[in-house]
Formats: C-alpha cells, sequence, structure tokens
C-alpha cells in the first residue's frame, strides 16, 4: 500500500492550494482519512480527518479556510487550502487508516512542502 502525495508548492498570502494524496496497492478498504502538517522544529499535528461517510474535522487553526475532502471511487482524499498564511507553511502529510492483509494500520504518504510568503 502506498499513499502518493502531490500539490504542494510557494503561495503568496491570501493564496490558495489543493493538496491531493492517492491510495495505491492492494487493500479491502479505507477507513478515516487525513492531513497533518509539521513546520520546522515542531512536532507532526494533524490539519484535518474525514472519516468514511462520516463528518470532517478541523484543527482550530485552520477551520472556515482550509476543506478536506475525499472521493472513494479514486480512493483519493483532498486539502483546498485558502487564505493561506506565513504560519500555515510547513510540509503537510496524508494519512489513511486502511484495512489490508495483516490487518488495520496507519499508512502515510511522502509528504508535500507547503511554503506561504511574498
Amino acid at each position: 500500500v502506498q499513499l502518493q502525495a502531490s500539490g504542494g508548492g510557494l503561495v503568496q498570502p491570501g493564496g490558495s492550494l489543493r493538496l491531493s494524496c492517492a491510495a495505491s496497492g492492494s487493500f479491502f478498504s479505507i477507513n478515516a482519512m487525513g492531513w497533518y502538517r509539521q513546520a520546522p522544529g515542531e512536532q507532526r499535528d494533524m490539519v484535518a480527518a474525514i472519516p468514511y461517510g462520516g463528518r470532517p474535522n478541523y484543527a482550530d487553526s485552520v477551520k472556515g479556510r482550509f476543506t478536506i475532502s475525499r472521493d472513494n471511487a479514486k480512493n483519493t482524499v483532498y486539502l483546498r487550502m485558502n487564505n493561506l498564511k506565513p504560519e500555515d507553511t510547513a510540509v503537510y502529510y496524508c494519512k489513511a487508516v486502511i484495512w489490508a492483509g495483516g490487518g488495520q494500520e496507519d499508512y502515510w504518504g511522502q509528504g508535500t512542502l507547503v511554503t506561504v510568503s511574498s
């Protein structure tokens, strides 16, 4: 099982980006999917998460600016980020809770860098 994230880049404050993360490989089902971020020297924190068939939840710092969604047919989770701020600068990682041959496990994508700067 692999998660492939994409969509990061350099954007000015107030700008927007959309991150994507697709799961591939052999597995039975995907439960929760989410996005985390890690700034230099800081711990990795949850940004947004969405369970299968459930309602998303967000970190307080991104509520009203970020939207998480998923396309179950494509095994893909998205993060739409609007009104980006310099403090949003971080490496963003996707995570999926996946039922595969060995049971339910957490899988992580490789990370994609988002830089918000003028």
